[in-house]
């Protein structure tokens, strides 16, 4: 079966890209399972026409050329819109969700209940919004990588030696709890936006795959909000367990790391307080997470948190300028091709993730 990521990467043309991202063959099948969910013809709700003019303008905002003549090729198929009102209302949430999803809020979603979409459209929307921006990163990703050329083959720098960690003065001891600038490493709670599923009214299909997301599920707001859509999450789910939990590669900690620094670029402070304390659990320290809550673009604590950070943040913020420069500063900071791979998607997840949380619902503390 064709793999579109693969194709439109033209990894076909790259053997070396190609064979470094199928060492994450679960995370190459999710991801074309997830875009075969979303844009299936019978997927309740959004007409395919209506998804593929989302993806269309989400990929033109985003400069995603490869990504765009695709979307665009599949929608010469498809009649014009019949409710003008509905398709505004679509394009107009896709559009504010594409660059700053922050801005996302509970209005967003009373406009689009009023504009009559049902709570399960309102989730295969967001899903595939946020699908889309994680798709266009790794693409994006991919591509840089092939970029390096011959580059890609030679040995990557050696690792430089850890010096002994010296817990700054000035912070909370790990554990602790960090409050900077809006951001914190403590429990936070969440609550949506769209009505959820009650529990006593969900399919037998619906709670098999609430029981397999995640431990506490049935009792989140996120999974009952999710779980309108139950196969989309479902591969979403696979994705994202694959991405975050693989063994070998990019060390957990600094995934993690990954995924904070992603959380603080597009203002979710649920996410970044999730995987802050993750990080810290991980590797028994916060100065890089305190850094990252301070100014993520200064943000490091070596050469190596430093390459990861401005990595992560590049793919963030202008996905489709990343060059091969970013990635050999990666190389030089002692990264093998595997730990670059799985950089890249912890970073892509929380594109996806990021927008989930933020525009779905709002962060509740304590």
């Amino acid at each position: 079966m064709t793999d579109l990521i693969d194709t439109l990467a033209q990894l076909d043309q790259s053997p070396a890209v190609h064979a470094i991202r199928h060492q994450r063959a679960k995370v190459v099948d999710a991801t074309q399972g997830s875009y075969h969910q979303l844009f299936d013809p019978a997927l309740p709700g959004l007409t395919l026409g209506e998804r593929l003019r989302v993806a269309q303008t989400i990929c033109r905002l985003s400069d995603s050329q490869a990504l765009l003549q695709h979307y665009t090729q599949q929608l010469q198929q498809q009649p014009a819109p019949a409710d003008v009102a509905r398709e505004a209302a679509l394009q107009r949430f896709a559009t504010l969700l594409t660059h700053k999803p922050v801005e996302g809020d509970r209005s967003s979603i009373d406009a689009l209940l009023a504009a009559g979409l049902q709570p399960a459209e309102i989730i295969a929307l967001a899903q595939l919004i946020a699908f889309l921006s994680y798709q266009i990163r790794v693409v994006a990703g991919l591509q840089a990588l092939s970029a390096l050329g011959d580059d890609l083959l030679a040995t990557p720098a050696a690792a430089a030696p850890a010096e002994p960690f010296v817990h700054p003065h000035h912070l909370p001891k790990p554990g602790e709890v960090l409050r900077i600038n809006g951001f914190t490493s403590e429990t936070l709670g969440w609550k949506a936006w769209v009505p959820v599923v009650k529990l006593e009214q969900a399919t037998p299909e619906q709670l098999a795959i609430l029981e397999a997301s995640h431990p506490s599920a049935k009792t989140s707001d996120y999974y009952l909000a999710l779980i309108h859509q139950p196969q989309i999450l479902q591969e979403r789910s696979v994705v994202f367990n694959a991405i975050m939990y693989a063994p070998g590669g990019l060390p957990r900690a600094e995934r993690e790391l990954v995924s904070a620094v992603v959380s603080c670029i597009n203002g979710c402070v649920y996410c970044a307080s999730v995987h802050a304390q993750r990080f810290e659990q991980l590797a028994k320290r916060n100065d890089v997470i305190a850094q990252v809550f301070e100014n993520p673009h200064t943000a490091g604590t070596n050469a190596r948190e430093k390459a990861l950070v401005q990595f992560a943040i590049d793919l963030t913020e202008a996905p489709n300028q990343l060059g091969g420069q970013r990635l050999q500063a990666l190389r030089e900071a002692g990264l093998t091709h595997l730990e670059i791979l799985d950089a890249l998607h912890a970073a892509a997840i929380f594109a996806w993730a990021n927008r989930l949380m933020l525009n779905l619902g709002e962060a509740v503390h304590p």
